[in-house]
């Protein structure tokens, strides 16, 4: 159903709004500053993403020829791009009563719901990284005994160098309190690679073995509260419009019809270095 609302002149209005979407997309969605990011090319409908395996290094023995030949193991990702939108209806009576004010709530409003689609569609992958494998189990707290255990296993297993964990922030709440028995009043900097402007607000402060740890929002509440640990380079997005906006003008309807859209895909690029984390993050109680 379309969406109604407000204010000024029609060409300040949208860019207005627009201007505060586009802001708020940025700034919502910290799983999209996580992982790898790729622009479709223009003119292309397909991104080509290789993939090699891991090799082996033997030991030589002078004099002697190599006779092991290591595979590559080359294989490639085929990505594609899907919409998404909405469509706004400014009214010619919304326009001439209403504030700009309004027109930056409506794009805050858009720019969120883009960003919370965004963030939501590379959540949904954690759950088949490593063809499956979870750690944690329904019900279970968030502990850092839990988060040690993750940790070396996705060492051991070689998941990456750039490793990263995000949970729903209930879940991590147990684990800030276990570590610093209560929230820092001295936030930690936020690692080097990444953008303290768009993650500064998701940032817990918290590293364990190296490994920092981040809150979403956007991860599922419950007993079971999927987050992960993953590689930087375990998931991807690819974009191909990252918000656009069009007008057309409907008389009959004395109003104007304002579509915003995206074009992007989120997939796996290599799910051997990642994992899921299955662990609780009911409602803290606020009266203990």
């Amino acid at each position: 159903m379309p969406q109604t609302s407000t204010t000024g002149s029609l060409e300040n209005a949208s860019r207005e709004m627009i201007a505060a979407a586009r802001f708020t997309e940025e700034h919502n969605a910290p799983c999209m500053e996580l992982i790898e990011k790729f622009t479709l090319e223009k003119g292309s409908d397909t991104l080509i993403v290789p993939k090699v395996a891991q090799m082996s290094i033997g030991a030589l023995q002078e004099g002697q020829d190599m006779i092991d030949e290591e595979e590559i193991g080359m294989s490639t990702i085929s990505v594609t791009t899907s919409e998404i939108g909405a469509k706004i209806i400014i009214t010619d009576r919304l326009l001439r009563q209403n504030s700009q004010d309004i027109w930056r709530l409506v794009g805050r409003q858009m720019g969120d719901a883009m960003a919370r689609k965004k963030d939501e569609d590379v959540i949904s992958l954690f759950s088949a990284l490593n063809s499956g494998t979870t750690f944690g189990s329904s019900g279970t707290t968030l502990k850092l005994a839990n988060v040690s255990s993750c940790i070396g296993i996705a060492k051991a297993d070689k998941y990456g160098s750039d490793l990263r964990i995000v949970h729903h922030p209930s879940a991590i709440l147990t684990l800030i309190s276990e570590m610093t028995g209560g929230f820092q009043a001295t936030p930690r900097p936020i690692p080097a690679g990444l953008s303290a402007d768009r993650l500064d607000q998701f940032w817990t402060g918290l590293r364990v073995g190296g490994v920092p740890i981040f809150e979403d929002g956007n991860i599922d509440k419950g007993a079971a509260s999927v987050g992960a640990i993953f590689d930087k380079g375990a998931l991807g997005i690819l974009q191909s419009v990252s918000m656009n906006q069009e007008r057309e003008r409907d008389a009959s309807l004395r109003a104007t019809e304002l579509v915003v859209t995206a074009d992007y895909g989120a997939f796996e690029i290599d799910d051997s270095r990642g994992a899921s984390m299955t662990y609780t993050s009911a409602d803290p109680s606020t009266t203990a």
